[in-house]
């Protein structure tokens, strides 16, 4: 890996699309930007000041910087097709959590209860489309590690129940960023992790201890049949992570020929 990086990696594949071909089938990424990365002028919440900066206006009279307005306050019911209110994400989770799913259930970390994926406000049925007075519900989801299972359950924000409930196999939503940081983890901990830890050193002078040192972006990773070591043919089955780790305030580290299987806690290498 340390041979293949570069500093100027960030800046060729930041911002775009990366699709993966050869030995197996991934979700493509778009990664997310150089911010950070050799970064120049000024940045996004620091004040500049008066006078720097300013544009000349007719007259020559300069330009008052801008002033951005907090945002309004948030009512605890949304209505209709309103996005979900904080208050609404915290109880609907509450709600979908049964005592029986948190029990019985893992995260990905090892602990009890499902890992949350993700809120969701649900699609009306098909006789609801339109209606003013549709029920509002919220889609819920977590995966649980303990039998990896995407585990759905709908409740409907008028009466606080769960109205619907759902379980799949072999179904692999995006990653959620525990997730991304407990694969990276893993990945700094493993031998094959090495590469990893010496690119950050060359680049900070440091150790790399843990995944709070990097921004993390990942995708979930398919076993095709064959294309790959034998430790990896679940994955699809099992819950997979390719890793596109990026040192902060410096250039991306190329780990996409590792795959962290996240349900059997194994670090891989592709065949090339």
């Amino acid at each position: 890996m340390r041979k293949t990086v570069h500093r100027h990696l960030g800046k060729v594949v930041a911002g775009t699309a990366i699709a993966v071909a050869g030995t197996a089938v991934m979700v493509a990424v778009t990664l997310p930007g150089t911010a950070g990365a050799d970064d120049t002028g000024t940045r996004a919440g620091q004040s500049v000041p008066q006078g720097a900066g300013a544009a000349a206006g007719a007259g020559g009279r300069a330009v008052a910087p801008g002033v951005v307005e907090a945002a309004p306050a948030e009512g605890q019911q949304g209505e209709g097709r309103d996005p979900l209110t904080d208050d609404e994400l915290k109880r609907v989770e509450k709600i979908a959590l049964s005592k029986q799913l948190f029990r019985s259930s893992e995260s990905v970390d090892g602990d009890r209860g499902p890992q949350r994926l993700g809120v969701d406000l649900a699609e009306p049925e098909a006789d609801e489309a339109g209606r003013p007075d549709a029920p509002r519900r919220a889609d819920v989801t977590f995966y649980d590690y303990r039998d990896d299972t995407l585990v759905t359950r709908t409740v409907d924000l008028g009466t606080g129940e769960v109205v619907h409930s759902d379980t799949q196999h072999g179904v692999q939503p995006p990653l959620s960023r525990a997730e991304k940081a407990e694969a990276a983890g893993l990945l700094i901990a493993d031998p094959l992790g090495a590469g990893l830890k010496a690119d950050y050193r060359d680049a900070t002078g440091k150790a790399l201890t843990s995944p709070d040192q990097l921004q993390l972006s990942g995708a979930v990773y398919r076993a095709a049949p064959g294309a790959q070591p034998a430790v990896l043919d679940r994955c699809g089955e099992h819950r997979c992570v390719r890793l596109f780790p990026k040192i902060k305030n410096g250039p991306w580290v190329d780990a996409r020929s590792l795959v962290i299987d996240l349900s059997a806690r194994k670090v891989a290498r592709l065949d090339r």
